[in-house]
């Protein structure tokens, strides 16, 4: 007997936000789980059934590969807890084992171990500083973002209430370098009119394992490429979505 609940309009909300279809989404996730060393079976039917609600919570290789693309903890991905003794059917995927939603936003990987790995996951504060040639004055980026890691990748993503943009980090850990990609979407009634900027990030994680410290690099207004310091600050090690409520407030 398959356990129905309600639509999961949070899943639909991060998957229609990142201008994904169904499809692109099963695709994304495919990708993740390849790349963490789990492969899965997604597909446009799964992502129909998990987001009418006649799934109500993932297998965990998929919880993985959804917080992978998502950048998400799988409790913020408006899964339901499973009642004891209850199985769904994804028809094509093999079943839905059942599983709470806390379970699931800690899980136990079975293919890549993360012991291998000093954990960075928490909530971070990002700082960054740039230069406006517009303004001829400097500024400073400030969000909250959440991360997350699988084995040597990291994804943070920035708590909405804590700036007026967007951000997105996607990196990989090589010992104490962190490099990878960053993208932010402004605010549309801010100075950049809702421009998108995206460009690379390396990082040196301290020893304690609280701060990395580096610079960015990206394109500028007048598609010159810039450069200035960027840091990420350990904040709390949890992920619930109690611990994101209290974070998801203006970064200062």
């Amino acid at each position: 007997m398959a356990v129905m609940t309600a639509p999961n309009t949070a899943l639909r909300a991060v998957r229609t936000g990142m201008r994904m279809s169904q499809d692109d989404f099963a695709r994304a996730l495919q990708a993740a789980g390849h790349r963490v060393g789990e492969p899965n079976d997604a597909n446009k039917r799964l992502i129909q059934r998990w987001e009418s609600g006649a799934i109500a919570a993932p297998r965990p290789v998929y919880a993985r590969a959804l917080e992978v693309v998502t950048g998400l903890p799988i409790s913020l991905l408006g899964f339901a807890a499973v009642p004891n003794g209850h199985v769904t059917d994804d028809d094509h995927g093999g079943h839905d084992l059942t599983s709470s939603v806390s379970d699931l936003a800690t899980p136990t990987p079975t293919a890549k171990p993360t012991s291998a790995h000093r954990s960075y996951e928490g909530v971070w504060l990002s700082r960054y500083q740039f230069y406006s040639s517009g303004r001829g004055d400097s500024f400073a980026g400030q969000h909250f973002v959440v991360l997350l890691q699988h084995g040597d990748r990291l994804t943070a993503r920035s708590l909405p209430g804590s700036a007026s943009s967007s951000l997105s980090l996607d990196l990989s850990v090589d010992g104490a370098v962190v490099t990878g990609t960053w993208v932010e979407q402004t605010d549309p009634t801010g100075y950049y009119r809702g421009a998108r900027y995206h460009g690379a990030i390396q990082l040196i994680a301290e020893p304690t394992g609280r701060r990395m410290a580096g610079k960015w690099i990206g394109f500028g207004k007048d598609m010159d490429v810039n450069t200035g310091p960027w840091e990420l600050v350990f904040q709390d090690a949890s992920t619930s979505k109690a611990t994101l409520d209290r974070y998801n407030t203006r970064a200062m």
